[in-house]
Order: structure tokens, then sequence, then C-alpha cells
């Protein structure tokens, strides 16, 4: 893929629905800080009883062979084309090395499951810095459940992140509409104007915004134009109903918006301008919308949306391409 595979979705987040179900040690920090959602933070005035509080994941001194880990359940399967080591505010605690393992596990396997399993190396034992955002490409391209992270010997990691693609189950879409833009789903964002205060990624991201954080909020225009953000659809599909939501953009929402598709080529109107209120959930029924893969949201001229949702359905081109890459990431 011909771009910083840092823009991709990360499916390790706990916004996707990421957990860290096992970590051999977690002496001085938790292991799920490994995959929240923020950048990690420090203050250098915390201390608990067991030493310095940091927002990460840290173990403790090591004083005999080995080495520690944890594994990561991702929020969504999926090709990993990157992952990032992120050892921010770890300085002089941080390990020296990491490696990453990949594992497929479909349903709900256990832990002592998980510990069994055969795992497959995507990053070798690789030397790291501290205090630094380590990003180390992969070039597996098969779909992965699960990944483990191996520090040698000890020490700590802020963030986990996982960059990847989506590859959805098949059968999900045997049921009827779904949302064909949801990242869960598949679906992807190919392209936005901008993305000064929140990433495109939001607004097709699971769950509802719970502030304005949450979404994908442009900088102030101060020309003519307006923003925009383009969503590739899980596959060819139908889109049948839109949520434009803006929740929690009371003084920053957009003032209209418009909703386009296409396959190839030329763009079809699927929403035309309409007026949009502040801190609200707006639903539009679609009449007649020809197959597509890509949709476009324009907004006008600025601002801020907390989700976008596309219900419909994958035409039968759409179902067999779906089931190609599900497929292909199984070799």
């Amino acid at each position: 893929m011909d771009t910083d595979f840092r823009t991709l979705p990360d499916l390790a987040v706990r916004t996707l629905g990421g957990s860290v179900v096992w970590a051999n040690d977690e002496s001085f920090s938790e292991r799920q800080n490994l995959i929240l959602p923020a950048p990690a933070t420090f203050d250098p005035g915390s201390f608990g009883h067991r030493g310095k509080i940091y927002d990460g994941w840290e173990t403790r001194r090591r004083r005999a062979p080995g080495n520690d880990a944890a594994i990561v359940r991702l929020g969504a399967s999926g090709v990993v084309h990157g992952i990032v080591v992120d050892t921010a505010w770890f300085k002089g605690n941080f390990p020296p090395e990491a490696s990453v393992e990949a594992a497929r596990l479909d349903g709900y396997p256990s832990v002592d499951e998980l510990l069994d399993a055969t795992w497959h190396p995507i990053i070798g034992r690789t030397a790291i810095k501290g205090d630094t955002e380590n990003a180390l490409p992969v070039t597996s391209r098969r779909r992965w459940t699960h990944v483990r992270l191996s520090i040698y010997p000890d020490g700590g990691v802020a963030r986990l992140r996982v960059h990847g693609e989506v590859v959805p189950d098949p059968a999900r879409f045997e049921i009827g509409t779904v949302d064909l833009a949801a990242l869960e789903n598949g679906g992807r964002v190919i392209g936005c104007s901008d993305m000064f205060y929140g990433s495109p990624n939001n607004l097709i991201s699971p769950g509802l915004a719970r502030t304005t954080g949450d979404g994908w909020e442009t900088a102030r225009r101060r020309d003519t134009g307006n923003d925009w953000v383009s969503v590739q659809l899980v596959g060819e599909g139908r889109v049948r109903l839109a949520e434009l939501d803006t929740s929690y953009f009371l003084h920053n929402a957009p003032s209209w918006a418009t909703l386009r598709s296409r396959t190839s080529g030329e763009w079809s109107q699927l929403l035309p301008r309409t007026r949009l209120q502040p801190d609200t959930r707006h639903r539009y029924l679609l009449a007649d919308a020809p197959p597509a893969t890509e949709v476009r949201l324009d907004i006008y001229p600025d601002g801020g949306m907390a989700r976008l949702r596309l219900f419909g359905e994958l035409t039968d081109a759409g179902r067999r391409n779906v089931g190609l890459r599900w497929s292909a990431a199984a070799q």
C-alpha cells in the first residue's frame, strides 16, 4: 500500500473492541493502558504505592532469564500493515528490543487456548527507542485476530497500535441491511480535505460519540471552499438510509451537507444539499440509490461530525468481492 500505514485504522484500539486479554506481568502499570485511544500523558508528580505512575504497561525489573509479553485481541480481525510500539515517556525504563507475533483464532478463545495457539512472527526481534513512536512495517497479508507483543527483557510500553484493514466475515452480510461504511464491517476512509482536530476514521467507528473528540472536526475555513470525506464501502452496495450525526458539536457543526456516490467515474447524488442542526442525529431515507463502492460526504463550510452511518445491502458483485478478500487473507 503506497501510504504511511499509520493512516490506516488501529485494529487493536479499545474503542473498536480491542482488549489486552493476558500479560505475564503488570507490576507497575496495567496492561489495558496499551490500547487506550488517547496518546499517553505524563504527570511528573504522580506516584503510588508501587512507584511512579506511568500511562502505559510496565513490568517489574527482571532478575531472571526470559522476557515479558502481552496478548491483544483485535477489535476487528484483519490484515496488519504495520505496528507502532510507542514508548512515550518511558526514558530510563523502556525495553531495548521488541517483537510481535500474530495468530488467527476465530470465535471466543480462552486465555489458555491462546497460550497454546500457533503464533506466527510478523515482526522479528527489533531494537526500539525510548520515548518514541517506533513504527514497524508488516509484510504478511494474512488475516489475524490476535497479536502478541514481546519485550526484551522488561520495561514499559505506553501504547501498542496495530494498523491495518478490516477483513469481514462474508456471512455477516447475508442477514440483510447493514452499515456499509462501518469500520468494523470493513468500510474505510480513503480521503478527506482536513483532519485538524479529529481523525475521519472516528466517523465510521463503533458506538455513539461521547465528546467532540470522538468525531471528525476540521479547521475553520477562511476561503470559499468546503470540507469533505470519502468512504470506501465494504463492497458494492445500495445505501438505503444515511445517518449524519452532529452529536456534541454545538457551536461548530456544519450548516449543510450533501452525499454523493459512485462505483467509478461520475458521482451520483444521494442526498441533496440539506440543512443540519447542531448536536443532532439526522436520518434520511434514500430512494432509488444506485449501486456504489464509494460515498463522499461534503460539509459546508467546515466543522465537526460525530458519526456517518450508511445502511444498505451488498449487491451480488459486492458479496463476491467480500468473499474473495476473506479467502485471500486466509492463505
